[in-house]
């Protein structure tokens, strides 16, 4: 990159090259392991209502800064797309966190991760255009098989507790569909600025507001509620995470293809889990390696076949 060159410059000159395309194809993979270590933060041992709010305070208020004083002002016709952007993925929000309250997190994350690619394609091709050739849509079915199937094995083998399993699974792909909605509607916001980190600043700036006063309350609700500095602790990380995340999926469908991208985000499937066996020390078997292992073979034949 030129010295003269500024990192937006940079970003903009790689759209539709061959470049950007290997770029926007580490920045999904990136997007899809921090996705996965986000939804397990907001999963942990925190009450998903009080992990949320903390995550979305942090990152509001890391990226206010940013936002007023470093990157350029959006230009008029940015404040309706951020408004739209900031109810979207408020409903996106709230149906997750219902979702994880009423459902485990292996059952309830693949569900949500299952639903949200196939409509994202779709999206996609209404939206911008975009198409999947029959290689691609046959690696689409892969990885979906795999996905659901997770989510099916972990719901029938892992999960004793089922009183509220059939509501948090309707939950979940309400929340897919969120998560399709999102994912179409971002690329469109980044695209219809200048300065992609114009858009990424303020989305977080706006998107940290509406959670924290939704997270305080059911805090001062709680009859323990858990100490604050431990929260605030994850609520940091998360922030930092969501950045990282949310930012390099953005910055991927700016790039590249969005229909790719959202396909290749739902490695976050695998790696979620990885993370349910290492860090929450849930049961991995053959079985679970083996549609794991669909999932990455779906996911690479829609990047290779394009």
């Amino acid at each position: 990159m030129p010295a003269s060159m500024t990192l937006s410059d940079w970003l903009i000159s790689l759209e539709g090259t061959e470049q950007g395309h290997t770029v926007a194809l580490i920045l999904a993979l990136s997007a899809a392991f921090l996705h996965a270590v986000f939804g397990a933060l907001q999963k942990g041992r925190h009450d998903p209502w009080l992990s949320r709010g903390a995550i979305d305070a942090s990152y509001g208020l890391m990226a206010m800064p940013i936002a007023l004083f470093v990157v350029p002002w959006p230009e008029p016709h940015m404040w309706p797309v951020f408004a739209g952007a900031f109810i979207i993925h408020l409903g996106y929000k709230l149906l997750q966190a219902f979702a994880y309250t009423k459902g485990a997190y292996t059952v309830v994350y693949p569900v949500v991760r299952g639903t949200g690619p196939l409509f994202a394609v779709f999206g996609a091709y209404l939206i911008f255009g975009e198409t999947f050739n029959g290689v691609q849509w046959f690696g689409v079915l892969i990885l979906l098989c795999g996905i659901f199937g997770l989510a099916a094995y972990n719901y029938f083998f892992l999960v004793t507790d089922r009183t509220t399993l059939v509501s948090a699974l309707c939950l979940a792909f309400a929340t897919g569909l969120f998560v399709a909605l999102y994912t179409t509607y971002d690329a469109y916001g980044i695209r219809a600025t200048a300065d992609p980190f114009t858009f990424l600043a303020w989305f977080f700036f706006i998107d940290g507001i509406a959670i924290p006063p939704i997270a305080y309350t059911h805090y001062k609700r709680m009859q323990n509620p858990p100490s604050l500095p431990p929260l605030a602790l994850r609520g940091f990380i998360g922030g930092l995470i969501a950045f990282a995340s949310f930012g390099s999926i953005m910055l991927a469908t700016r790039l590249d293809k969005v229909g790719e991208a959202a396909i290749l985000r739902e490695t976050s499937t695998v790696f979620a889990a990885l993370i349910g066996w290492l860090v929450l020390k849930e049961t991995v078997g053959p079985r679970r390696i083996a549609l794991m292992a669909l999932i990455a073979l779906g996911a690479v034949i829609v990047e290779f076949a394009g």
